[in-house]
C-alpha cells in the first residue's frame, strides 16, 4: 500500500507494518489503521502515522528512554484487547506534543500511553488510573540527561562538552542551544 503524507511525502508501507487501533486513538475514534515512521534523524522520536487520514501524525517516544521508573499496569480486560499474556510481550510509547520553535518546551502524555502488540499488529490508547502520570509532563530535560548518560557510556572519540547527545541539537533552534 502506497500512502501520501504530509510530513514524509510518500511511504510505501506493507501489510505487515499496519498497526490496528479497534477505538481509534481518544480524538480520532474513526482512524483505526497505522504505522510507525523511523525519520532516521538519530532523535529517538518515532511517528505513529495515520494511514486512514494522511495529515495526521503523532510523535511518539518510549517512556522510559527519559523516565526509567514509569510503569503502564493493563487490566485483564485491556491485555485481552490487546492480544497479550503481560505487559513486557508490548512496546509503550507516550504521544509528545513538541511546540513549533522551542523543543525545549514539549511535553509526553504519561496518563494516557500508546501500547502495541507488535506480534498481533494491534494497538490502544490506555488511560492509566494512577494520579502520578500527568498529560502534560514536562521531560526536555529528564531526555536530555538520559542522553547524556547514554553519549558519556561511548568512547569519547569525536565528541566535544557542547555537543549534545543523539542529535538533540537538530531538535533546538540554534539561538537555544546555548542554553542547555
Amino acid at each position: 500500500m502506497k500512502i501520501n503524507t504530509i510530513n514524509f511525502g510518500e511511504l510505501a508501507v506493507s501489510a505487515e507494518e499496519i498497526i490496528t487501533f479497534p477505538e481509534g486513538i481518544l480524538g480520532f475514534p474513526e482512524l483505526h489503521r497505522y504505522c510507525l515512521v523511523d525519520p532516521a534523524d538519530d532523535t529517538l522520536i518515532l511517528w505513529l502515522q495515520s494511514l486512514d487520514d494522511p495529515r495526521i501524525a503523532f510523535a511518539v517516544l518510549e517512556p522510559k528512554i527519559f523516565k526509567p521508573d514509569y510503569i503502564v499496569k493493563l487490566s485483564g480486560q485491556e491485555l485481552k484487547q490487546l492480544r497479550l499474556d503481560n505487559i513486557n510481550q508490548s512496546i509503550v510509547f507516550t504521544i509528545l506534543t513538541i511546540p513549533r520553535g522551542d523543543a525545549t518546551q514539549m511535553t509526553a502524555n504519561l496518563k494516557a500511553p500508546i501500547v502495541i502488540n507488535l506480534k498481533e499488529q494491534v494497538g490502544r490508547q490506555v488511560v492509566l488510573q494512577e494520579n502520578e502520570y500527568s498529560l502534560k509532563h514536562m521531560m526536555f530535560r529528564e531526555l536530555k540527561a538520559q542522553l547524556a548518560t547514554i553519549e558519556a557510556s561511548k568512547p569519547a572519540s569525536g565528541r566535544t562538552a557542547t555537543s549534545l547527545p543523539i542529535n538533540l541539537r537538530s531538535m533546538v533552534p540554534s539561538s537555544q542551544v546555548k542554553s542547555l
